[in-house]
């Protein structure tokens, strides 16, 4: 059995605070771009592994870098003086010896991880054209010989820890995370495009709560050739704001909601873009800068520095453990008695990833609820997905786990 530990946690839950900061970065920040790479090429080489070799091979291409061009941005539409550059990097198995043959297969890495970052961009970034404004340049290399053994000496279905790592999650959503997770999905969804399709993909929503108070501080980059005079530019602004001001009526349950939208912008200088995002103009990105594995960037919880995006879904637990313990902490939370959940899970190198080192849960117990009642619970969820970790694994590679 699993070490798990499941403890009282006496804080003071997170809405009950005077204060909150969260943070997203939308799909078309320079982060969120790399982000969003890394975790298509790895998906991609684990489809044409398990489909060449009949199982997923050693790689992390968790270090995608994203150089911003520069543009001419212009009311009516401007164009590209420079493109976007995109290094893909990382390691992965590109070639493997058949014992059976006696013959060394070479396998199509570079032209999946290149055809796998373009899908992705295609897909995210509507205005760009990817023949012209964006360069990717795969420069990714071999697999190292220590990981790659560790994949070997598996015997059986569950892998075996790559590293001495850490996970960490948390549940519920506050209002205040909730808003502004939801906020970045509104204004990317393809139903807002369709009506205003001068909102680019670079968003960023910053809320702050301030007792029963949430400012939503959102930079939205708009698209150049949809708008010809400063008035449209500001009516895009107007109805976007509209919309966020709809969707809190929602969700807000009784907090006052302020929506402010490019608060920068000067008679001389508004947030226009070329393509929708602003490494069109020196804006860089990395992977791992940007959201965390549940989609958020929260400094008032406990958070992990770990990069997950592009990551191996294998045995990586800087990847795994991340998901996982917000899965944990999402079944926990909806415990009866529970306010709050705060799950952390550690791996030990080389040991089995479904016995971690210590899973350790802790839980604001509302009032007239006693922890004995909830702990065998809490460890029954706990221990269900341990048993379970393959599962992850394969959601991961079919998209159905977010991992930013």
């Amino acid at each position: 059995m699993a070490n798990i530990v499941v403890k009282k946690l006496d804080i003071t839950p997170i809405e009950e605070r005077p204060t909150e900061i969260v943070e997203r970065k939308g799909l078309g920040h320079p982060d969120s771009i790399c982000d969003g790479i890394a975790e298509s090429v790895s998906a991609a080489l684990c489809k044409m592994y398990k489909e060449k070799m009949g199982t997923i091979l050693h790689h992390n291409t968790d270090q995608v870098e994203l150089v911003g061009g520069y543009a001419y941005p212009k009311l009516g539409g401007g164009h590209m003086v420079s493109p976007i550059y995109i290094l893909l990097s990382g390691r992965a198995t590109m070639e493997v010896f058949d014992r059976e043959k006696g013959e060394t297969v070479k396998l199509p890495v570079g032209t999946v991880a290149v055809n796998a970052a373009r899908d992705y961009l295609k897909k995210v970034l509507r205005n760009v054209n990817l023949e012209k404004d964006v360069v990717v340049d795969c420069r990714i290399g071999q697999g190292s010989v220590d990981l790659v053994e560790v994949f070997e000496r598996q015997k059986t279905d569950i892998p075996l820890a790559n590293d001495t790592s850490f996970g960490v999650g948390h549940a519920p959503f506050s209002i205040t995370e909730k808003l502004v997770f939801e906020t970045e999905k509104l204004l990317n969804s393809d139903e807002l495009k369709k009506e205003l399709p001068a909102v680019g993909e670079d968003i960023k929503v910053m809320g702050l709560r301030e007792g029963k108070k949430i400012t939503l501080t959102i930079a939205m980059a708009v698209v150049d050739k949809y708008v010809n005079s400063v008035e449209e530019y500001n009516e895009v602004k107007e109805k976007a704001k509209a919309k966020v001001e709809e969707l809190a009526k929602k969700l807000a349950n009784g907090y006052e909601v302020e929506v402010c939208i490019n608060t920068a912008d000067t008679d001389d200088c508004i947030f226009l873009t070329v393509t929708g995002t602003s490494a069109e103009m020196g804006d860089d990105g990395s992977v791992g800068r940007g959201n965390r594995a549940n989609g958020l960037i929260t400094p008032f919880r406990p958070m992990s520095m770990e990069a997950t995006s592009g990551k191996n879904p294998i045995n990586h637990i800087g990847k795994i453990y991340n998901i996982l313990a917000n899965l944990i902490a999402n079944d926990v939370a909806e415990l009866d008695g529970v306010k709050e959940c705060y799950v952390r899970i550690l791996s030990q190198i080389g040991k089995p990833i479904n016995e971690p080192k210590i899973l350790d849960i802790e839980i604001i117990i509302e009032d007239g609820y006693d922890l004995k009642d909830i702990e065998p619970k809490a460890k029954e969820i706990a221990e269900k997905w341990l048993n379970n970790i393959t599962e992850v694994r394969d959601k991961i590679i079919e998209g159905e786990i977010k991992t930013f």
